[in-house]
């Protein structure tokens, strides 16, 4: 199959990339700059530079491919996540963009288009599983916001017979993770701490399983799928393992009422309880995560930090 990953050269998107080189399709992926576009090539794929806001270059780009995934995303410095215009250009992708992209895959008859989005959506959900027809809540949040409304890209590309697939990630992490590598240094000099009790479920997917469901998404039918690890732990639990794989000593805690201070808008949704299940892209591809859960995930993340 010939595929197109606009957003090749990101972590999510070279991994992409390389799988689908490793299982026979033919691929092209955007990158901008020389050194992306070596990253592409090593991949075994073809790079290409695309501006993602101009639709003339899109329509000349997707052509002739069977598949667009569009993994384009850019998340704000850790220290600066608390601010909504720090969100403004993830914001412009997962709308302006995407809708661009969209237009161009409907010009150009392509068969599938694949859209990334975040499970973050959703509504705290207790301790209750959390499928894909669980209540969202986004109002407060214009992150969310943001990523609700790019995915009417997805369901406009169904709307007009094309197979449209829209990826619900959980929490993405993994050892060359630009915000794993922040929260690791802020943990080791004492100035990342637990908010609150942070008991809540906290639904997370290591970027190397999170590419193998996007792989296996070509393969599933037109539809919202999470994409989560089989055992979400409590939101505790998951930083306290970050911590230990950073080498650093146990996390502080501080009153949940400096949530909104120390977080801002992303307080507004980490604090809720999500535990996100991702059967139906199991059931529907036969995809199931190689790492079960994040106390796993960060133990491979340590033996990689400390391998370096």
């Amino acid at each position: 199959m010939k595929v197109l990953v606009i957003g090749g050269s990101g972590a999510l998107g070279n991994r992409v990339t390389r799988l689908l080189v490793e299982a026979g399709h033919d691929v092209r992926a955007t990158a901008r700059g020389d050194s992306a576009q070596d990253d592409v090539r090593r991949s075994g794929a073809e790079p290409i530079a695309v501006d993602v806001y101009d639709g003339r270059a899109l329509h000349e780009a997707v052509g002739g491919h069977r598949a667009v995934l569009r993994l384009t995303t850019k998340i704000p410095p850790l220290l600066k996540m608390r601010s909504d215009g720090a969100w403004r250009e993830t914001g412009r992708l997962r709308n302006e963009s995407a809708a661009l992209i969209v237009d161009a895959c409907l010009a150009r008859s392509v068969a599938v288009y694949v859209h990334e989005s975040v499970s973050f959506v959703y509504s705290d959900g207790g301790d209750d599983w959390l499928t894909e027809q669980a209540p969202v809540d986004v109002d407060r949040a214009a992150p969310l916001r943001d990523a609700l409304r790019g995915e009417a890209n997805a369901t406009r590309f169904i709307g007009a017979g094309g197979r449209g697939v829209v990826l619900r990630f959980a929490g993405l992490y993994s050892a060359d993770s630009p915000q794993a590598a922040a929260m690791a240094s802020l943990a080791r000099r004492r100035r990342l701490a637990l908010i609150g009790r942070s008991v809540n479920w906290f639904s997370s997917i290591h970027t190397d399983d999170a590419a193998r469901a996007v792989v296996a998404a070509l393969d599933a039918p037109a539809g919202v799928y999470n994409v989560a690890d089989d055992e979400p732990v409590r939101l505790s639990a998951y930083m306290q393992a970050m911590a230990a794989a950073a080498g650093a000593p146990p996390l502080r805690r501080l009153p949940a009422a400096l949530g909104p201070i120390a977080l801002g808008t992303t307080w507004r949704y980490l604090r809720r309880s999500q535990r996100v299940s991702a059967r139906k892209l199991t059931e529907a591809t036969g995809w199931r995560p190689a790492v079960p859960d994040a106390h796993e995930g960060w133990r491979r993340i340590a033996e990689r930090w400390a391998g370096a």
